[in-house]
């Protein structure tokens, strides 16, 4: 059984919170193209609509599972187990996009990774924690629906 690493959780969440906070401080916040402002609206609408759906109370930046946490499988949850993930990398590619260098890349990659560790370390502990974790896990895909 995996054991919630309260150090572990919060280095990733810090290190989430730098690379976007590195990428909205380096170029404008809403993206100028006409093809990626809807996409950035969109990254916008799935993450509060993932919020909406889970609840704030039941909602955590950590990867911890909080105590009384319950199992969300409507609205976004339906079709991928991590939207709030898929927002930030839909909001964030788009602002790097559309304010293009490699440096904001290079942060968007680690973005990436840093939330592929972090949920795959959710995971482990949401199955472990949450009756029916496991037939959710098989039913749906992690970010984008129908592919991964």
């Amino acid at each position: 059984m995996t054991k919630p690493n309260t150090l572990f959780s919060y280095g990733l969440v810090f290190v989430q919170l730098v690379c976007l906070g590195l990428i909205a401080l380096t170029g404008p916040l809403f993206a100028a193209n006409p093809v990626l402002l809807p996409l950035e609206g969109a990254a916008g609408f799935l993450g509060l609509w993932a919020i909406w759906t889970m609840g704030i109370g039941n909602f955590n930046v950590a990867p911890d599972v909080k105590t009384g946490a319950r199992l969300v499988t409507g609205g976004p949850y339906r079709y991928i187990r991590h939207p709030m993930y898929s927002a930030l990398l839909l909001g964030g590619l788009t602002l790097v996009l559309d304010y293009f260098s490699t440096f904001r890349l290079a942060i968007w990659l680690l973005l990436v990774i840093v939330l592929l560790f972090k949920l795959s370390y959710e995971e482990k502990l949401l199955a472990q924690t949450l009756d029916g974790y496991a037939a959710h896990m098989r039913q749906t895909k992690r970010l984008i629906p129908l592919v991964y």
